[in-house]
């Protein structure tokens, strides 16, 4: 499987001179791949070289809507995106007065096994590639009605299954060409990047260059409890995660965000409170606080919302700057990585009753 979309525009225009082809029909191809088209539906490209192409194993996208779903409270429509090789992913549209921000994945399933995820139910399958990443952005931006000339997706988020870090190679490759300017032109101040703390990734990740904003998915100030709930900080304990965000800040001068899921009586304490406000006190960063969606197979209760905002106001009152993240789409899909859960469940049950 070749994917155009893992193509830059300078690839794109070597491989159209490798078919004896001009250049500018790169470009042809290039605003009819970033529109969503699929051969078919490329008129002004040659039968010939389309026919070429797809002899040569390519295909425009390889990332197509299997499923959507539409919160009847606010808009939010959750995807199931099939890739071309029979995997899912999922991807989230959330809607905001300043325009609309798509949550992607960048692995099938992830590896990191944190207690109140259930993108890693099923593990890690594989890596998505620069290409099937771009294209859970521009089959989302076709569904909303959007294209090239009318982009609809404005803001980009990495938080969907999968731990960036963990895809490297993909990942930048993935930021430079929907930040490319012929094509989506996402500018990176409206892309964000989670990562759970891989350090080493972090660290060649801070050479590049690309000021994204950065989200450190902390969810414990306290070592023993971090690594309770997530295995990475066994070998990337807390202060090595607040010296990445320090170092990134220093680097780019753009404000950190920890994420920070409330999960009862694990990490929402008044020591918690405290241990988090010693740490991170003192530098430009925001917590964000996450009152936990319920993942049957965690077995994990929520913080309340209205503890939540308790310890937003304990951060605030020690000025440390707090937010509690709005629910979206509450009425079709909780946690990330849940619609994929049951769609894997739902067709294991389907294919046992054959």
């Amino acid at each position: 499987m070749k994917l155009l979309t893992d193509l830059s525009m300078d690839e794109l225009k070597q491989l159209m001179v490798a078919y004896g082809e001009p250049s500018f029909r790169a470009e042809q191809l290039y605003l009819n791949l970033y529109a969503g088209k699929n051969f078919e539906e490329m008129t002004n490209v040659g039968k010939s070289l389309k026919d070429r192409l797809i002899a040569d194993g390519y295909l425009p996208c390889g990332v197509t809507i299997l499923e959507h779903y539409v919160s009847k409270l606010d808009g939010t429509v959750k995807f199931l995106f099939s890739l071309a090789d029979g995997n899912i992913v999922e991807g989230v549209l959330m809607r905001y007065k300043y325009g609309n921000t798509l949550c992607i994945s960048t692995q099938v399933g992830c590896r990191m096994n944190c207690a109140f995820c259930a993108s890693g139910l099923h593990g890690l399958k594989r890596n998505l590639t620069a290409g099937e990443i771009l294209g859970e952005v521009i089959a989302a931006n076709r569904f909303d009605g959007g294209d090239l000339k009318d982009r609809h997706i404005t803001n980009v988020v990495l938080m969907g299954s999968g731990e960036p870090l963990d895809n490297y190679e993909n990942v930048v490759k993935f930021l430079r060409l929907v930040n490319a300017e012929k094509g989506l032109n996402i500018s990176y101040r409206n892309i964000s990047l989670s990562t759970c703390g891989l350090i080493d990734a972090f660290d060649r990740f801070l050479q590049e260059d690309i000021p994204v904003t950065m989200t450190f998915s902390l969810h414990a100030a306290r070592d023993e409890v971090r690594s309770e709930i997530m295995p990475v900080n066994k070998k990337f304990g807390v202060d090595l995660v607040i010296d990445a965000a320090k170092r990134y800040f220093d680097r780019t001068k753009r404000r950190v965000v920890f994420e920070y899921s409330l999960i009862k009586g694990v990490n929402d304490g008044e020591e918690d409170a405290a241990t988090l406000i010693r740490k991170v006190k003192g530098f430009p960063c925001i917590v964000n606080l996450i009152v936990l969606n319920y993942v049957k197979e965690r077995g994990l209760a929520a913080t309340s919302r209205k503890e939540a905002y308790r310890f937003a106001g304990a951060l605030e009152k020690a000025g440390v700057s707090a937010t509690v993240r709005r629910t979206m789409g509450a009425d079709i899909e909780g946690a990330c990585g849940q619609l994929r859960a049951k769609y894997i469940d739902r067709s294991k049950t389907e294919e046992e009753s054959l």
